[in-house]
């Protein structure tokens, strides 16, 4: 999924194209709302954070042009701005959301997700859905981008997903770390030996009844990770 964020502050742009890029997305930056048009017709996002104010063109004015070509791509804007006013204005526009300066990491990750899956939950495409697969005592929900066992409802990101959906296919099969790296990060990442460890540790930490006796995702060391039906 493609995520195209427009922001003229240069340490706010990258520090939400990290919270996206950590999330499982891919990132298309624009430092000002003529470029964030460019971008749009060129990169076809899946939606789209939209700074309010930005040079050259304002984040409304880029809302209205993007509007004129295509009235589902999810907007989120990005405002210093908390008058009343200006979000009856960006819903008018069409806006699906808002993060508001200064905003926490906890907030804009909730914000993305539900966003993601009224993106992943109104596919035209049918073939192109995901549907719901068994792990363990676990039911893994892609479109809704969440896990379910018994009572209990568990979040996870896009990249998550991306994980739990391939030692599902390739179930009783080692899945070696190049392979995962390349599914869900993607061939143009440089990998780190860590990253997918700590990626890895923090979805036991969710997922498993004990994070330290893990029986959905089982490491074979100095290999990679399987999942074992039983």
């Amino acid at each position: 999924m493609r995520v195209l964020v427009a922001e003229d502050d240069f340490h706010i742009r990258q520090g939400l194209g990290e919270i996206l890029q950590n999330e499982g997305y891919t990132v298309v930056l624009a430092e000002n709302g003529q470029q964030a048009l460019t971008l749009f017709s060129q990169a076809s996002p899946d939606f789209i954070c939209l700074d309010v104010m930005m040079p050259e063109m304002s984040g409304y004015d880029v809302c209205r042009e993007i509007r004129r070509i295509n009235a589902k791509v999810p907007i989120i804007f990005i405002t210093a701005k908390a008058e009343e006013i200006d979000k009856v204005v960006g819903l008018e526009l069409g806006a699906d959301d808002f993060i508001v300066k200064p905003f926490g990491v906890k907030e804009v990750t909730a914000r993305i997700r539900a966003v993601s899956r009224r993106c992943l939950q109104r596919q035209e495409n049918v073939t192109q859905k995901i549907t719901a697969f068994p792990m363990a005592d676990l039911v893994v929900f892609p479109e809704e981008l969440r896990a379910r066992r018994t009572n209990e409802t568990i979040d996870l990101s896009l990249r998550d997903i991306k994980i739990l959906q391939l030692l599902y296919e390739r179930s009783n099969q080692v899945v070696r770390r190049d392979e995962l790296f390349n599914r869900c990060w993607g061939i143009d990442y440089l990998p780190n030996s860590r990253t997918l460890d700590q990626q890895v540790s923090q979805l036991r930490k969710r997922i498993e009844h004990d994070a330290k006796d893990p029986q959905i995702i089982q490491t074979v060391h100095g290999v990679g990770y399987r999942y074992t039906t039983r």
